[in-house]
Protein backbone atom coordinates (compact mmCIF):
# COMPACT_ATOMS: atom_id res chain seq x y z
CA UNK A 1 0.00 0.00 0.00
CA UNK A 2 3.05 2.56 0.82
CA UNK A 3 5.06 2.11 -2.23
CA UNK A 4 1.52 2.26 -4.41
CA UNK A 5 0.77 5.69 -2.76
CA UNK A 6 4.85 6.57 -2.93
CA UNK A 7 4.02 5.76 -6.74
CA UNK A 8 1.00 8.27 -6.74
CA UNK A 9 2.49 11.14 -5.54
CA UNK A 10 5.81 10.50 -7.87
CA UNK A 11 3.30 10.38 -10.72
CA UNK A 12 1.65 13.83 -9.79
CA UNK A 13 5.05 15.57 -8.53
CA UNK A 14 6.14 14.24 -12.59
CA UNK A 15 2.59 15.84 -13.69
CA UNK A 16 2.61 19.00 -11.88
CA UNK A 17 6.20 19.52 -13.28
CA UNK A 18 5.16 18.80 -16.41
CA UNK A 19 2.58 21.37 -15.96
CA UNK A 20 4.36 24.10 -14.79
CA UNK A 21 6.71 23.48 -18.03
CA UNK A 22 4.57 23.68 -19.84
CA UNK A 23 2.96 26.94 -18.53
CA UNK A 24 6.57 28.42 -18.54
CA UNK A 25 7.30 27.58 -22.14
CA UNK A 26 3.92 28.92 -23.13
CA UNK A 27 4.39 32.30 -21.56
CA UNK A 28 7.72 32.43 -22.85
CA UNK A 29 6.59 31.90 -26.17
CA UNK A 30 3.71 34.61 -25.87
CA UNK A 31 5.96 36.95 -24.33
CA UNK A 32 8.40 36.24 -27.30
CA UNK A 33 5.61 36.46 -30.30
CA UNK A 34 4.29 39.87 -28.51
CA UNK A 35 7.66 41.25 -28.96
CA UNK A 36 8.06 40.09 -32.21
CA UNK A 37 4.88 41.45 -33.29
CA UNK A 38 6.03 45.16 -32.14
CA UNK A 39 7.01 47.85 -34.57
CA UNK A 40 10.96 48.22 -33.67
CA UNK A 41 12.28 51.72 -33.96
CA UNK A 42 15.01 53.54 -32.07
CA UNK A 43 15.52 56.89 -31.33
CA UNK A 44 19.43 58.28 -31.10
CA UNK A 45 20.41 60.46 -28.18
CA UNK A 46 22.36 64.17 -28.83
CA UNK A 47 24.25 62.85 -25.68
CA UNK A 48 24.99 60.83 -22.87
CA UNK A 49 22.14 60.05 -20.99
CA UNK A 50 20.64 62.81 -18.57
CA UNK A 51 17.31 63.89 -17.32
CA UNK A 52 16.28 65.82 -20.62
CA UNK A 53 16.26 62.10 -21.61
CA UNK A 54 14.26 60.74 -18.59
CA UNK A 55 10.76 60.80 -20.40
CA UNK A 56 12.44 58.25 -22.99
CA UNK A 57 13.40 55.83 -20.40
CA UNK A 58 10.18 56.31 -18.33
CA UNK A 59 8.21 55.40 -21.53
CA UNK A 60 10.69 52.23 -22.33
CA UNK A 61 10.42 50.83 -18.82
CA UNK A 62 6.94 51.71 -18.09
CA UNK A 63 5.59 49.43 -20.59
CA UNK A 64 4.30 52.76 -22.79
CA UNK A 65 6.04 52.23 -25.79
CA UNK A 66 4.79 48.05 -25.98
CA UNK A 67 1.17 49.59 -25.31
CA UNK A 68 1.60 51.49 -28.65
CA UNK A 69 3.09 48.72 -30.02
CA UNK A 70 6.95 49.72 -30.78
CA UNK A 71 9.65 48.03 -30.06
CA UNK A 72 12.19 50.66 -29.41
CA UNK A 73 15.65 51.07 -29.00
CA UNK A 74 17.09 54.43 -27.02
CA UNK A 75 21.11 54.40 -28.78
CA UNK A 76 24.25 56.94 -28.34
CA UNK A 77 24.83 58.97 -31.21
CA UNK A 78 28.19 58.34 -32.10
CA UNK A 79 30.71 60.31 -34.59
CA UNK A 80 28.07 60.45 -36.97
CA UNK A 81 25.80 62.73 -34.75
CA UNK A 82 22.06 62.38 -33.43
CA UNK A 83 20.42 64.48 -36.80
CA UNK A 84 22.56 62.55 -39.71
CA UNK A 85 20.97 59.42 -38.47
CA UNK A 86 17.83 60.30 -38.51
CA UNK A 87 17.74 63.07 -41.39
CA UNK A 88 19.22 59.82 -43.13
CA UNK A 89 16.83 57.40 -41.96
CA UNK A 90 19.17 55.50 -40.04
CA UNK A 91 17.06 55.97 -36.74
CA UNK A 92 13.27 57.06 -36.85
CA UNK A 93 13.24 59.61 -33.74
CA UNK A 94 16.34 61.84 -32.30
CA UNK A 95 17.31 64.15 -29.64
CA UNK A 96 18.41 67.33 -30.84
CA UNK A 97 17.87 71.45 -30.64
CA UNK A 98 16.56 73.99 -32.30
CA UNK A 99 19.67 75.84 -33.38
CA UNK A 100 20.71 72.68 -35.31
CA UNK A 101 17.43 72.24 -37.02
CA UNK A 102 17.55 75.68 -38.12
CA UNK A 103 20.98 75.31 -39.55
CA UNK A 104 19.86 71.86 -40.98
CA UNK A 105 16.59 72.99 -42.65
CA UNK A 106 18.49 75.77 -44.31
CA UNK A 107 19.86 73.05 -46.39
CA UNK A 108 17.37 71.40 -46.89
CA UNK A 109 18.28 68.62 -44.64
CA UNK A 110 15.25 66.81 -43.91
CA UNK A 111 14.90 66.67 -40.53
CA UNK A 112 11.64 68.13 -38.26
CA UNK A 113 11.10 69.21 -34.89
CA UNK A 114 7.86 67.06 -33.63
CA UNK A 115 8.21 67.30 -29.65
CA UNK A 116 10.01 70.19 -27.46
CA UNK A 117 11.51 68.31 -24.09
CA UNK A 118 11.38 71.42 -22.24
CA UNK A 119 9.65 74.53 -22.94
CA UNK A 120 12.12 77.55 -22.31
CA UNK A 121 15.44 78.09 -22.89
CA UNK A 122 17.64 76.97 -19.27
CA UNK A 123 20.91 77.74 -20.60
CA UNK A 124 23.35 80.12 -19.76
CA UNK A 125 27.40 81.37 -19.37
CA UNK A 126 28.54 80.39 -15.67
CA UNK A 127 31.03 81.41 -13.92
CA UNK A 128 32.64 80.52 -10.50
CA UNK A 129 31.46 83.53 -7.88
CA UNK A 130 35.23 85.04 -7.45
CA UNK A 131 35.58 85.80 -10.57
CA UNK A 132 33.00 88.71 -9.87
CA UNK A 133 31.14 87.76 -13.89
CA UNK A 134 27.65 89.12 -12.92
CA UNK A 135 26.45 90.28 -16.85
CA UNK A 136 27.80 90.61 -20.23
CA UNK A 137 29.72 93.52 -19.43
CA UNK A 138 32.08 91.40 -17.40
CA UNK A 139 33.01 89.22 -19.74
CA UNK A 140 35.72 91.72 -21.29
CA UNK A 141 38.94 90.49 -20.37
CA UNK A 142 37.76 87.18 -19.38
CA UNK A 143 38.20 83.40 -21.28
CA UNK A 144 35.23 81.56 -22.72
CA UNK A 145 35.81 78.05 -23.20
CA UNK A 146 32.97 76.32 -25.52
CA UNK A 147 32.97 74.35 -28.41
CA UNK A 148 33.87 75.94 -31.63
CA UNK A 149 30.34 76.97 -32.75
CA UNK A 150 30.23 80.40 -34.49
CA UNK A 151 27.04 80.24 -32.60
CA UNK A 152 28.48 80.79 -29.33
CA UNK A 153 30.61 84.25 -30.14
CA UNK A 154 27.33 85.31 -31.90
CA UNK A 155 25.41 85.02 -29.03
CA UNK A 156 28.56 86.47 -26.56
CA UNK A 157 28.41 89.21 -28.91
CA UNK A 158 24.79 89.96 -28.93
CA UNK A 159 23.97 90.29 -25.09
CA UNK A 160 27.54 92.10 -24.41
CA UNK A 161 26.05 95.10 -27.44
CA UNK A 162 23.24 95.58 -25.14
CA UNK A 163 25.70 96.90 -22.41
CA UNK A 164 27.99 98.68 -24.89
CA UNK A 165 30.81 96.11 -23.94
CA UNK A 166 33.34 94.75 -26.84
CA UNK A 167 33.64 91.32 -27.56
CA UNK A 168 36.80 91.19 -28.80
CA UNK A 169 37.73 91.54 -25.71
CA UNK A 170 36.83 87.95 -24.57
CA UNK A 171 39.25 85.30 -25.18
CA UNK A 172 37.39 82.39 -26.91
CA UNK A 173 39.32 78.93 -26.61
CA UNK A 174 37.93 75.63 -27.57
CA UNK A 175 37.55 73.02 -24.62
CA UNK A 176 36.39 70.53 -26.12
CA UNK A 177 34.74 68.03 -23.76
CA UNK A 178 36.14 68.97 -20.65
CA UNK A 179 35.09 69.04 -17.48
CA UNK A 180 33.13 72.64 -16.73
CA UNK A 181 34.68 72.34 -13.16
CA UNK A 182 37.84 71.10 -13.88
CA UNK A 183 38.24 74.01 -16.94
CA UNK A 184 37.64 77.37 -15.09
CA UNK A 185 39.91 76.69 -11.98
CA UNK A 186 42.30 75.47 -15.10
CA UNK A 187 41.79 77.22 -18.47
CA UNK A 188 39.10 79.36 -18.70
CA UNK A 189 37.34 82.31 -16.62
CA UNK A 190 33.44 81.19 -17.92
CA UNK A 191 31.23 78.84 -19.82
CA UNK A 192 27.85 77.89 -21.55
CA UNK A 193 26.21 75.46 -19.57
CA UNK A 194 22.40 74.24 -18.84
CA UNK A 195 21.52 75.07 -15.28
CA UNK A 196 19.47 71.98 -14.82
CA UNK A 197 22.58 69.48 -14.52
CA UNK A 198 26.02 71.83 -14.64
CA UNK A 199 24.15 74.50 -12.09
CA UNK A 200 22.64 71.22 -9.88
CA UNK A 201 26.11 69.84 -9.58
CA UNK A 202 27.58 73.18 -8.59
CA UNK A 203 25.09 73.20 -5.57
CA UNK A 204 25.59 69.53 -4.49
CA UNK A 205 29.50 70.21 -4.96
CA UNK A 206 28.60 73.81 -2.51
CA UNK A 207 30.81 75.79 -5.42
CA UNK A 208 28.78 79.08 -5.85
CA UNK A 209 28.58 80.03 -9.65
CA UNK A 210 26.81 83.39 -11.35
CA UNK A 211 24.42 83.02 -14.05
CA UNK A 212 24.07 85.07 -17.17
CA UNK A 213 20.86 83.44 -18.59
CA UNK A 214 20.09 83.95 -22.24
CA UNK A 215 16.57 84.89 -22.01
CA UNK A 216 17.50 88.12 -19.84
CA UNK A 217 18.81 89.53 -22.65
CA UNK A 218 16.58 88.75 -25.25
CA UNK A 219 13.34 87.02 -25.86
CA UNK A 220 14.49 85.81 -29.12
CA UNK A 221 17.22 83.11 -27.54
CA UNK A 222 14.57 81.90 -25.62
CA UNK A 223 14.39 78.65 -27.95
CA UNK A 224 13.47 74.92 -27.97
CA UNK A 225 16.07 72.76 -26.76
CA UNK A 226 16.23 69.89 -26.36
CA UNK A 227 13.66 68.85 -28.98
CA UNK A 228 12.44 65.61 -30.35
CA UNK A 229 12.89 65.02 -34.28
CA UNK A 230 12.11 62.82 -36.88
CA UNK A 231 12.71 63.07 -40.87
CA UNK A 232 10.01 64.12 -43.42
CA UNK A 233 9.88 60.18 -44.78
CA UNK A 234 8.47 59.12 -41.67
CA UNK A 235 5.94 61.90 -41.20
CA UNK A 236 4.30 61.23 -44.75
CA UNK A 237 4.73 57.55 -44.69
CA UNK A 238 4.64 56.69 -41.31
CA UNK A 239 2.27 58.81 -39.21
CA UNK A 240 1.01 56.50 -36.59
CA UNK A 241 3.98 55.29 -35.90
CA UNK A 242 5.38 58.86 -35.46
CA UNK A 243 1.65 59.43 -33.43
CA UNK A 244 2.37 55.90 -31.29
CA UNK A 245 5.81 57.33 -30.04
CA UNK A 246 4.71 61.00 -29.54
CA UNK A 247 2.03 59.52 -27.11
CA UNK A 248 4.14 56.69 -25.39
CA UNK A 249 6.62 59.34 -24.62
CA UNK A 250 4.46 62.42 -23.62
CA UNK A 251 3.19 59.73 -20.65
CA UNK A 252 6.60 59.29 -20.14
CA UNK A 253 7.45 62.66 -19.51
CA UNK A 254 4.36 63.58 -17.75
CA UNK A 255 5.19 60.81 -15.60
CA UNK A 256 8.39 62.31 -14.88
CA UNK A 257 6.77 65.59 -14.00
CA UNK A 258 4.45 64.00 -11.02
CA UNK A 259 7.21 61.87 -10.30
CA UNK A 260 10.24 62.87 -10.03
CA UNK A 261 11.91 60.62 -7.84
CA UNK A 262 10.69 57.51 -9.51
CA UNK A 263 11.75 58.94 -12.95
CA UNK A 264 15.12 59.62 -11.29
CA UNK A 265 15.21 56.19 -10.28
CA UNK A 266 14.17 54.63 -13.86
CA UNK A 267 17.27 56.89 -15.41
CA UNK A 268 19.95 55.75 -12.73
CA UNK A 269 18.92 51.70 -12.79
CA UNK A 270 19.28 52.28 -17.00
CA UNK A 271 22.86 54.48 -16.46
CA UNK A 272 23.97 53.25 -13.47
CA UNK A 273 27.50 55.02 -14.69
CA UNK A 274 25.46 58.45 -13.53
CA UNK A 275 25.79 60.08 -10.52
CA UNK A 276 22.82 59.43 -8.29
CA UNK A 277 22.40 62.16 -6.68
CA UNK A 278 22.99 64.58 -8.80
CA UNK A 279 19.81 63.18 -11.10
CA UNK A 280 17.29 63.26 -8.30
CA UNK A 281 18.38 66.73 -7.77
CA UNK A 282 18.74 67.84 -11.45
CA UNK A 283 14.80 66.07 -12.06
CA UNK A 284 13.35 67.44 -9.35
CA UNK A 285 14.81 71.01 -10.62
CA UNK A 286 13.89 69.95 -14.10
CA UNK A 287 9.95 68.33 -13.82
CA UNK A 288 8.20 71.93 -13.83
CA UNK A 289 10.24 72.79 -16.55
CA UNK A 290 9.54 70.27 -18.64
CA UNK A 291 6.12 71.46 -19.73
CA UNK A 292 5.70 74.74 -18.11
CA UNK A 293 3.36 77.34 -18.93
CA UNK A 294 2.48 75.12 -22.29
CA UNK A 295 -1.13 74.42 -22.46
CA UNK A 296 0.18 70.16 -23.02
CA UNK A 297 4.11 68.89 -23.09
CA UNK A 298 5.90 69.19 -26.10
CA UNK A 299 3.81 71.78 -27.70
CA UNK A 300 5.81 74.23 -29.80
CA UNK A 301 5.00 77.96 -31.21
CA UNK A 302 5.92 79.03 -34.49
CA UNK A 303 6.80 82.65 -33.04
CA UNK A 304 9.40 80.87 -30.74
CA UNK A 305 10.69 79.22 -34.07
CA UNK A 306 10.47 82.35 -35.69
CA UNK A 307 12.03 84.68 -33.43
CA UNK A 308 15.25 82.76 -33.18
CA UNK A 309 15.39 82.05 -37.10
CA UNK A 310 15.34 85.57 -37.40
CA UNK A 311 17.83 86.05 -34.62
CA UNK A 312 20.40 83.64 -36.58
CA UNK A 313 19.75 85.63 -39.73
CA UNK A 314 20.75 88.65 -38.35
CA UNK A 315 24.32 87.75 -37.06
CA UNK A 316 24.76 85.91 -40.29
CA UNK A 317 24.55 82.90 -38.99
CA UNK A 318 22.19 81.76 -41.70
CA UNK A 319 22.94 81.88 -45.28
CA UNK A 320 18.76 82.59 -45.88
CA UNK A 321 15.55 83.43 -44.11
CA UNK A 322 14.18 80.12 -42.64
CA UNK A 323 10.77 78.63 -43.60
CA UNK A 324 10.18 78.41 -39.88
CA UNK A 325 6.31 75.88 -40.70
CA UNK A 326 8.38 73.16 -42.00
CA UNK A 327 10.93 72.97 -39.34
CA UNK A 328 8.54 72.16 -36.60
CA UNK A 329 5.50 70.00 -36.10
CA UNK A 330 2.49 70.22 -33.21
CA UNK A 331 0.48 67.59 -35.87
CA UNK A 332 1.48 64.04 -33.86
CA UNK A 333 1.48 65.42 -30.27
CA UNK A 334 -1.74 63.61 -28.23
CA UNK A 335 -4.81 65.22 -28.16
Amino acid sequence: MKKKWLSSLLALGLLVGCSNDGEENKSATDKKEKQDSLEKVSVVLDWTPNTNHTGLYVAKDKGYFEEEGLDVEIIMPGEAGADQLVASGKSEFGVSYQESITQARIQDVPIVSIAAVIQHNTSGFASPADKNIQSPKDFEGKSYGGWGSPVEKAVIESIMKQENADVNKVSIVNMGDSDFFTAVQRDIDFAWIYYGWTGVEAELRNEEINMVYLTDFSEKLDYYTPVLTTNETMLKDQPDTVKAFLKAVTKGYEFSIENPLAAADILIAAAPDLDAELVQKSQEWLAPKYKDDAAKWGEQKLKVWENYATWMYENNLLEKELDAKKAFTNEFLPE
